[in-house]
């Protein structure tokens, strides 16, 4: 969805949110030209803050592009921001139930739109030490099968600057350094076509993090570790998508 068919909750969002964000952070963008093709698009950035989903929105507006986002299916259900959400364009996500099906059809019809679907394949900010990433879930993989639209990273460092989830503690200064990259979208094409079993998924999400790794090695230097396992992380489902936002 390009800026010239944006709704009026959509405006209303950014005329509240663009202009804080402009202030907040002293960006870098790079690779915006991979997110203009037309068509649909699964965005997957790394997990490092829960400032990341406005750092992200305000890179993937400005590439040209409507950010869609995956959010519990509950909060949509809250009254007026579950409709206000629901008139942005974001996308209700049922986790764990029978009805987790629907929400791949959801996120299917997003892109057969010509939508951009944002997915944090770790599901969570990440419990690494060094915020590193973690082992991913395998919604985005489960979702690049089932249409075949183009997987695009998008590795960031900076967001942790704004709020760090290791001591929950919030920066209010002003720009903020935060680097936002964007690489070419991946070559899934050796699983095309391919079953989406346990085996498959996790072969292609193991792909995606490892590209996103890499990507944040660039940005941070350094040498990056093994993709981190979460302690008590449970092992994805052949059942139900685990897109989580």
């Amino acid at each position: 969805m390009t800026r010239r068919r944006l709704g009026f909750w959509q405006r209303f969002a950014v005329v509240l949110v663009k202009p804080v964000m402009t202030v907040w952070s002293r960006r870098t963008w790079q690779g915006m030209e991979h997110l203009r093709e037309p068509g649909g698009v699964i965005i997957v950035p790394n997990h490092l803050s829960h400032a990341d989903p406005l750092v992200s929105a305000h890179f993937v507006y400005d590439s040209g592009r409507w950010p869609q986002f995956l959010g519990k299916a509950s909060v949509f259900r809250v009254p007026v921001i579950g409709w206000i959400l629901h008139r942005c364009k974001q996308i209700p996500v049922e986790r764990g139930t029978v009805d987790a099906v629907k929400s791949l059809d959801k996120l299917v019809a997003a892109l057969d739109a010509g939508g951009a679907v944002v997915i944090y394949p770790e599901g969570t900010t990440t419990r690494h030490p060094d915020m590193w990433p973690m082992k991913g879930k395998t919604g985005a993989a489960r979702l690049a099968l089932a249409t075949g639209a183009p997987v695009v990273p998008v590795a960031m460092w900076g967001p942790e600057k704004i709020f760090d989830p290791r001591t929950n503690r919030l920066s209010l200064r002003p720009r903020i350094p935060v680097t936002v990259v964007a690489g070419p979208p991946m070559d899934l094409s050796r699983w095309a076509g391919a079953t989406p079993t346990r085996a498959t998924l996790e072969e292609m999400t193991e792909a995606i993090m490892l590209r996103l790794r890499d990507m944040l090695a660039e940005i941070r230097g350094g040498t990056p570790p093994p993709l981190w396992e979460r302690p008590g992380r449970s092992r994805p489902s052949d059942q139900h998508p685990e897109a989580a936002a």
